[in-house]
């Protein structure tokens, strides 16, 4: 069975992008250039990407090249009308815990929940996701886009591993408890 996992940059006040949105924020506002090896390796581990609407939007709303053309690509929306259609990006609509929970069922490498906060939140309440993986970079916003949106359930999480990163980024690692 696959597992959900989110592998994410964040502050140290618990924000993942500056308020205005934007995809390299924490590491141009921290002046750390992410370290390669660490992301190649995660990248290597899944095969399937799911991230929200909002997050999708930020891609299609500057000029980086679409960086997952290799993962097949789900993106949770509540809108039905007028979505683009790519190749290996498909949009959910209906029945997305449904859905979820099938491609976890699915043989093959594990699933990256990208962002944003209010899909890490949706799946963190419906009991999808296995694994959060954080990257807490040297920086304190002191307000943006937040790792949690709105009201969650609780949880229990068991500590896999903690790591000094280059530039004093610290990653660690929770497992969901069963």
């Amino acid at each position: 069975m696959k597992k959900i996992k989110v592998y994410i940059a964040v502050s140290l006040d618990g924000f993942i992008a500056p308020p205005d949105g934007g995809l390299d924020g924490l590491s141009e506002l921290a002046g750390i250039a992410p370290n390669r090896y660490e992301y190649r390796e995660f990248y290597d581990s899944i095969d399937t990407v799911i991230m929200g609407n909002s997050t999708f939007q930020e891609f299609r709303n500057t000029d980086v090249e679409w960086p997952y053309g290799d993962k097949f690509t789900y993106v949770l929306s509540s809108h039905k009308d007028s979505l683009p259609l790519k190749e290996n990006i498909v949009f959910l609509t209906e029945n997305i815990p449904g859905t979820v929970r099938q491609l976890k069922e699915q043989a093959g490498k594990d699933i990256w929940l990208v962002g944003g906060g209010q899909t890490i939140t949706f799946l963190l309440n419906r009991d999808l996701i296995d694994e959060i993986q954080l990257c807490y970079f040297p920086v304190i916003l002191g307000k943006g886009v937040p790792l949690f949106s709105g009201k969650l359930k609780m949880s229990n999480w068991k500590l896999i591993e903690n790591t000094v990163l280059h530039s004093g980024i610290l990653k660690v690692t929770y497992q969901k408890n069963l």
